[in-house]
């Protein structure tokens, strides 16, 4: 395709699908590194009101990667139900905004639309929208998921637990498990990433805290986030795993690169459908992160915002009860500051949400970031403000195992507080059981971990 717009007084072409969306996108780091990027703010500004004026057709037509080249082009493309196609292929994608912030559009209404979508559609609709606009459409969609506990639902958010240790220490792992539980959070998982992808390591660290969710009967997942193929193992000899974990890219290129195909994710979630521990349905928890293609060179020329869609467009057919961004993990040659992580955090819960499935964030940035403890704090207001389905949570805002900063514990309870939140349903009733919340707020004997010992 070949559109042209005029701003300023400048005459801009854009010569593919491919182009014009990256241009259209926000600045990132990212794809100026990748070389996609808009050369200046006239042309990015051209190419949003470009953008604007295309209709979901022509994206459904132009897939960034072509079809026949790539197994996320054909799963996003071959998910796409027909008859609610036909219903929106001419609106475009001005359309599309103003439908998603209408306060007349109702969530039922959103639901209706989904099925129809492409995830380059949504990627679109992305780059033409502020984050106000990005706050207020995420804030209008509800997403429920069903484990063992139930996150999404109105008027709850949800925080994961992750309790890493540098040497896979599973006293320390429970230690710091206590103390996250005793300040209310876990009740989207205990998840641990592990330092050593063995299974031996998977089937200690599952073991331990399935043992641990048993004795105290806490209503809750535990998983172990090793290579899908390394718990596939562990599952298959008899470790206990409510949910099956693994990282994607929205290339068939970048999943080469993280050692995964749809066919062995198609396994996966087959082998955790009959072996997980957990009532399900919903049994995958999947990570992404915009620049995640272009760090193993698998970006196939397309904006980072893009293909970052295209990872929610490959997890739907999971149908997860997780999936989260790691928004400020990957480093400053992908999002260079707090500014761009906090338009990325904004930009990729919606898009997750929009996408229909249960979508949360990891707040966080790396030391060498521009980035510090007050920029992730205005994205889980944000977040939080939004909708997202949950956070994750370390001890003290800082993972000593990957080295980098979150939130912690307290900003889960500050969280909760600040904007009349509840847990998890079934997890709210056990933490009353136990004391530690009452008529929506901690108790005095939050906090103490020496209520599990």
């Amino acid at each position: 395709m070949s559109t042209h717009a005029t701003d300023t007084g400048t005459a801009d072409g854009f010569d593919s699908m491919r182009e014009l969306l990256a241009k259209a996108n926000e600045e990132k780091t990212g794809d100026q590194l990748a070389g996609v990027a808009a050369d200046s703010e006239a042309e990015r500004v051209a190419a949003k009101r470009a953008l604007s004026r295309t209709t979901l057709e022509q994206l459904r037509e132009n897939p960034v990667v072509p079809y026949d080249d790539d197994e996320v082009t054909r799963v996003i493309q071959d998910a796409v139900r027909e008859p609610v196609y036909e219903r929106i292929r001419e609106w475009t994608v001005a359309d599309l905004r103003e439908f998603l912030v209408d306060e007349r559009t109702t969530e039922r209404e959103i639901r209706s639309i989904r099925p129809g979508l492409t995830s380059e559609m949504i990627a679109a609709v992305t780059k033409v929208m502020s984050n106000m606009d990005l706050i207020l459409a995420t804030s209008s969609m509800e997403v429920t998921a069903r484990c063992n506990g139930t996150v999404g639902g109105a008027g709850t958010l949800a925080f994961r637990l992750q309790p890493n240790d540098p040497a896979d220490d599973i006293e320390h792992i429970l230690d710091a498990t206590r103390e996250g539980l005793a300040y209310g959070v876990g009740d989207a998982v205990i998840g641990i990433n592990p330092v050593e992808d063995g299974v031996g390591t998977v089937t200690a660290i599952l073991e331990a805290t399935h043992e641990f969710i048993e004795e105290w009967e806490i209503p809750t997942q535990n998983c172990c986030l090793a290579h899908v193929t390394t718990q596939m193992e562990a599952i298959r000899a008899g470790a206990p795993a409510d949910l099956v974990f693994q990282s994607l890219a929205g290339t068939e290129a970048g999943n080469d690169e993280f050692g995964v195909d749809v066919e062995l994710l198609d396994a996966a979630h087959d082998l955790a459908q009959r072996r997980c521990t957990s009532t399900g349905p919903n049994v995958m928890y999947f990570e992404t992160g915009q620049g995640a293609e272009l760090s193993g060179d698998a970006h196939e020329g397309v904006d980072q915002l893009t293909l970052e869609a295209r990872c929610y467009g490959l997890a739907k057919r999971y149908d997860p009860f997780l999936v989260n961004t790691v928004v400020g993990f990957i480093g400053p040659e992908y999002l260079y500051d707090g500014r761009q992580v906090i338009r990325a955090g904004l930009e990729d819960v919606f898009m997750g949400q929009l996408h229909g499935i249960s979508m949360g964030i990891d707040a966080c940035y790396t030391n060498h970031i521009q980035a510090d403890q007050n920029d992730i704090e205005n994205l889980a207001v944000l977040l939080a403000a939004a909708g997202a389905n949950f956070f994750i949570t370390v001890p003290m805002g800082d993972d000593v195992m990957l080295n980098y900063q979150s939130n912690s514990y307290h900003d889960a309870a500050a969280l909760r507080q600040l904007f009349d939140r509840e847990p998890a349903p079934e997890f709210a009733e056990w933490l009353e059981g136990m004391g530690i919340w009452r008529d929506g707020r901690l108790t005095e004997r939050a906090g103490d971990p020496t209520i599990f010992t």
